[in-house]
């Protein structure tokens, strides 16, 4: 099997799945796929959102007690929950991420899924996540965790990819280094110098902040001026190109 990696999904947490899922889904012109009943077991609820190959999911708490819930307390409420990719060997991947001293969290087999999620305060900034379909290395190929007939929803007609997730740290090039190295892949600086780590269909770009944080996704979309008026008449707060909600900015291009 040939080695590859790719960004699958990007997850965020909030409190309730409503109103916030139905907001991103009229505000960015997404349709939700899937909610899986598998994340019952840990006291979470979800919903999903196809961007066009990448997964937009949000997980929130449905008891007291779940580390998502932590999340949330902890953050303050900000910042991504976590970063899932797809992969030919996730074992191989965890080992590696196990040998630079990022320990494995959790295991997860739901045949013909494994998911191998590696531990967030060794991550820092957010959950890192490696997985593979048995029999499916197409990016539009079966992907369980979206549904049997995820790709039905995707639409392009609004937004169109998910083409950058920007990290924050006060040590940015540090955190840039330490993510490569548990992804695969070398940090490099990027055209304006930031540091990042460039995979084959989005890359993740490092920033000075106060803390490390998952803080925006980067969408390229066909009108900005249109969904940052939507997402304005549904009480989101709007600066330049970009809203937040979910934890994070929705930086639009």
């Amino acid at each position: 099997m040939t080695d590859y990696i790719r960004l699958r999904q990007i997850c965020l947490v909030a409190r309730r799945l409503e109103p916030l899922i139905g907001d991103l889904s009229d505000i960015l012109g997404l349709t939700e796929c899937y909610r899986d009943g598998n994340v019952g077991k840990y006291g979470l609820e979800n919903a999903l959102l196809p961007v066009d190959t990448i997964l937009l999911e949000v997980v929130a708490p449905t008891q007291d007690g779940t580390a998502a819930g932590r999340f949330l307390d902890k953050t303050g409420e900000r910042g991504g929950y976590m970063a899932i990719f797809a992969c030919a060997d996730p074992d191989a991947r965890a080992r590696a991420a196990n040998a630079i001293g990022v320990r494995t969290a959790n295991v997860i087999d739901h045949v013909p899924y494994h998911g191998v999620q590696m531990h967030p305060r060794d991550c820092r900034a957010a959950f890192i996540e490696f997985n593979h379909t048995t029999g499916s290395d197409d990016i539009l190929g079966p992907y369980p965790p979206a549904g049997p007939d995820w790709q039905k929803a995707i639409r392009n007609d609004v937004t169109r990819a998910i083409v950058e997730v920007e990290m924050q740290s006060p040590d940015p090039a540090g955190l840039a280094r330490h993510w490569g190295g548990i992804i695969g892949i070398p940090s490099q600086a990027g055209r304006d110098g930031t540091p990042e780590v460039a995979l084959v269909n989005a890359r993740f770009r490092f920033v000075a902040g106060p803390a490390d944080m998952m803080s925006a996704l980067v969408l390229r979309v066909s009108d900005a001026g249109a969904v940052l008026e939507r997402a304005k008449a549904k009480g989101y707060a709007v600066a330049g190109n970009a809203f937040t909600a979910g934890g994070v900015a929705f930086r639009l291009t």
